[in-house]
């Protein structure tokens, strides 16, 4: 997902990605179904958003093969706001007071909660930004820690800012720093390690609910959610839904380190190779397909591993093992998702290297993104890995609205469709949301 902080920043002179020749004319014609359809997609969004509201704020990974466009992961807890482009930062603002709003009409102030024991300059950034973003929207804002601090801690960043992280405390059902009780607390931090008790039964608005964590959260849930909703979208602009959706396939329960549940997931992996291989023969396409397998939960690229054979995930060795047997904060893996696995066919400029789309919502609202892009991983490697860099993605105009006079492969025209893929993505969590909190009325509206 997109909380990889290692990365850098890479020099965009270069020029942003493009699709490779071969795989323009049957995105080409994605792309002219979503353009074409524009009034009734943006519609049945407004629908959909009415029943189910927003999460208060996500970021999508998509990929871009040609023939296919999809997203294969959705992070409710984003990090990565100072890759963003700034310049687009009045959209931004605006989308987080529509947010605020909506989960706490009388807010003013703001608590973020960062990760646990992180000293990741890269993370720090993104914190600083966030809460520059809430200072600009209105909101008097803090950042304050689950740690056990006994005073304030301060960070110097990199971009010359200072971030201080705040010890918290609970008086009651309130969370406090210094006096300062924020009727919202907004949540950056995953819960990839469990619950956190000083979160639980809070008077406070705490967004996302602490329901949405990874000790909760489920990627096969979120993605038949998806399947779900890209079949009915694709059926409301006649479009196959297998171009917009990748497919999926639950193996559970699996322990890596004692080899338990190895031919569940060899036959899992069969049987998905060969659903691919059907659909590539049906439309002539000539890739070898492959199968993402990873992690039910967790982040930050961890407990992740491609194969294109079945015998490839049988007889793993001892490093393979202990690679897959853990995710984040030393959560042990148990169940995982099985994926189809979509090449990404973009390529930055004359350097070639592999580039993948990543695209930050507030609320129901596209506010901008970024390439991800990798110098030592290939077209169909993980690129959420170490040595992971940043180019914004090149808005010259709203990153929200298509240009209907334009070619349907323009920059805006693509940005769009890469935006209505990723609030369909945005709409699975949305459902994940209602499920897991038991009452859509609970959660962030999206008006």
């Amino acid at each position: 997902m997109t909380n990889n902080h290692s990365a850098l920043q890479l020099d965009t002179q270069d020029s942003t990605p493009e699709l490779e020749a071969s795989y323009c004319g049957p995105l080409l014609m994605i792309e002219s179904h979503i353009i074409e359809n524009r009034r009734r997609i943006e519609t049945w969004f407004r629908e959909q958003w009415r029943k189910t509201p927003a999460p208060f704020y996500s970021s999508v990974d998509l990929r871009n093969a040609g023939y296919k466009l999809g997203p294969v992961d959705t992070n409710l807890f984003p990090a990565g706001f100072n890759n963003l482009n700034h310049s687009f930062d009045p959209l931004v603002v605006q989308a987080i007071q529509s947010a605020v709003e909506h989960a706490c009409p009388d807010a003013r102030g703001m608590l973020i909660i960062p990760e646990r024991h992180t000293r990741n300059r890269f993370y720090l950034e993104s914190l600083a930004t966030m809460a520059e973003l809430f200072e600009l929207a209105g909101f008097e804002t803090r950042i304050g820690s689950l740690d056990e601090l006994d005073k304030p801690a301060h960070f110097e960043l990199p971009s010359g800012r200072t971030l201080t992280q705040h010890p918290i405390h609970r008086e009651g059902r309130r969370i406090e720093v210094d006096g300062f009780s924020p009727c919202t607390i907004v949540l950056n931090n995953d819960l990839s390690g469990g619950r956190e008790e000083i979160l639980e039964d809070l008077e406070q608005t705490v967004v996302p609910p602490t329901a949405l964590g990874w000790w909760h959260r489920s990627k096969f849930n979120h993605f038949s959610h998806y399947q779900a909703l890209a079949n009915e979208l694709a059926d409301l602009i006649d479009l196959d839904p297998w171009h917009l959706a990748p497919m999926i396939l639950d193996c559970g329960q699996i322990d890596f380190m004692k080899r338990e549940g190895e031919n569940c997931l060899q036959e899992k992996v069969s049987e998905m190779l060969a659903a691919i291989q059907t659909k590539y023969d049906e439309l002539e396409i000539k890739e070898k397909p492959f199968v993402v397998i990873k992690a039910d939960a967790g982040t930050y690229g961890m407990g992740v591993m491609m194969a294109q054979s079945a015998e490839e995930v049988v007889g793993l060795n001892r490093k393979q093992r202990t690679r897959m047997a853990a995710s984040k904060d030393g959560r042990s893996i148990n169940r995982v998702l099985i994926q189809e696995g979509i090449y990404s066919f973009e390529r930055l400029g004359s350097s070639g290297h592999v580039a993948e789309p990543v695209l930050y919502m507030i609320d129901r609202h596209v506010v901008g993104g970024f390439y991800r892009v990798h110098t030592k991983k290939g077209q169909s490697e993980n690129l959420n890995s170490p040595g992971a860099e940043f180019v914004p993605l090149p808005f010259t105009q709203s990153c929200v609205t298509p240009a209907p006079d334009a070619s349907p492969d323009s920059d805006q025209n693509r940005l769009y469709c890469y935006g209505v893929v990723a609030r369909l993505a945005l709409l699975a969590a949305a459902r994940e949301q209602q499920d897991l909190t038991g009452d859509a009325a609970d959660a962030p509206s999206a008006g």
